[in-house]
């Protein structure tokens, strides 16, 4: 009689082994336990076929599940509010508010009467507590809402009066005039792409006219024989001008001197401010609408508002934000260069005591994410050679930095100071000497 022990079919892990295993305990809390046993009993038969070994089960059940979405990165470009990697990074105090809220909440009660109360209240306090200057605040979805609920509630089958210099693309191909369009209204241009006066806006401004329109170019400059209106002018023609500032900045800051704030727009005289949450504010994605009451009010009740609406975790995100104004972005931004320049010398020596060769090399962050072009920010970046970007991409968590002149560039300015291990442990698992 044959040994049947030699029978390879036999060796294959029971299901019930598998699925005890660490790793896929933890991917079936992430993908559900179902899509794990799927994944099982998959590389379980192509193990009886033959097409594997036996002991590489649960390596092809791991393989054919999907990553954690989304995953992790460790976002070593020095692009503040990298578009790609989500924009900003929320803090502590917005997780942990995201986290609280994630079960039933009050977000729509109000608990002393029983009774149905204003949506997200405590963040819209928070949101008016930190720009007095608003009457009223709303919160959307995302900027670009926030603009087509102006657009929609003020201006549909009316006129927009907008410069031909602010009719920008805002990313992945929409452009202003086509976001304003689809909501019925009309475009008004006036001016020229580099010059723009008083004289232009008056001309155009007639019964017919929603509002006037103001859009800070917040990710390009232009430069030379320009000239353009300023709000506080503006504000002089009789009808509401509504101006999307874009970046989020809700009070003025030093390091961003041309960037405008809600605050301060208000004050010239906007009537409407629209901007996102996701960018200099350092909050989950949103658009943040501040003006007179009644205009707000207005767009409240609109009933495209309702498909706008955010729910009860942005919410939760945003108040967290504005509770705690030490935001990574804001770190990031205001970090010390020279603090950075240590905490780079220090990679770099604990990377030689392994054995692995890098260099500390200047480095030029900016802020991005549709945030103060131009703005550059001194930093310091690890230097390595250019292969190491493709493995570093593909590490656990993967790590992003950035190539110039066949160098792979470290900037260190928005890694979290407790994550320097693990970009260490990624480095020095690349393999091969430099």
């Amino acid at each position: 009689m044959g040994d049947g022990g030699a029978d390879p079919r036999r060796r294959v892990p029971r299901t019930d082994v598998l699925l005890a295993d660490p790793q896929l305990v933890a991917a079936a809390a992430t993908v559900g336990r179902d899509r794990v046993r799927s994944a099982v009993r998959q590389a379980q038969d192509r193990a009886r076929r033959g097409e594997i070994d036996p002991a590489e089960v649960r390596d092809a059940a791991l393989a054919d599940l999907p990553p954690p979405v989304p995953r992790v990165v460790l976002n070593a470009t020095g692009v503040v509010l990298h578009t790609n990697l989500g924009r900003a990074a929320l803090s502590e105090a917005a997780v942990a508010a995201v986290t609280a809220a994630a079960g039933y909440t009050d977000v729509e009660l109000d608990l002393g009467t029983g009774r149905r109360a204003r949506r997200g209240r405590d963040a819209l306090r928070a949101l008016a507590a930190a720009v007095p200057a608003a009457e009223a605040v709303h919160v959307v979805n995302n900027g670009a809402g926030a603009l087509v609920l102006a657009a929609t509630a003020l201006a549909a089958d009316a006129e927009i009066v907008v410069s031909r210099g602010e009719l920008v693309e805002i990313g992945d191909g929409f452009r202003l005039p086509d976001l304003l369009t689809s909501t019925g209204a009309r475009l008004r241009e006036v001016g020229t792409t580099n010059r723009t006066t008083l004289a232009d806006y008056a001309a155009a401004v007639g019964p017919r006219t929603g509002f006037v329109l103001k859009v800070h170019p917040s990710n390009f400059r232009v430069t030379g024989f320009t000239s353009a209106v300023p709000v506080r002018r503006l504000a002089g023609l009789g009808v509401p001008v509504v101006a999307d500032i874009g970046s989020g900045l809700l009070v003025p800051d030093p390091l961003l001197p041309d960037e405008p704030d809600a605050a301060s727009t208000l004050r010239a005289g906007a009537a409407l401010v629209t901007a996102s949450g996701d960018k200099l504010l350092g909050g989950p994605q949103a658009g943040l609408l501040f003006g007179v009451a009644d205009l707000v009010e207005r767009l409240r009740r609109h009933p495209l508002a309702r498909a706008l609406r955010v729910d009860k975790l942005t919410l939760a995100a945003l108040a967290g934000t504005l509770g705690d104004p030490a935001t990574p972005t804001h770190r990031a931004l205001h970090a010390d260069p020279a603090a950075l320049r240590e905490r780079t010398e220090r990679l770099r020596d604990a990377l030689a005591a392994d054995g692995r060769k890098a260099e500390v090399v200047p480095s030029v962050a900016v802020v991005g994410g549709g945030g103060a072009p131009g703005v550059e920010l001194d930093s310091w970046a690890l230097s390595l050679p250019e292969r190491y970007a493709g493995p570093l991409r593909a590490a656990d968590p993967p790590v992003l930095g950035r190539v110039v002149r066949a160098r792979l560039l470290l900037d260190l300015r928005c890694v979290p100071e407790g994550a320097d291990g693990l970009l260490r442990a990624a480095v020095l698992a690349v393999p091969g000497d430099d």
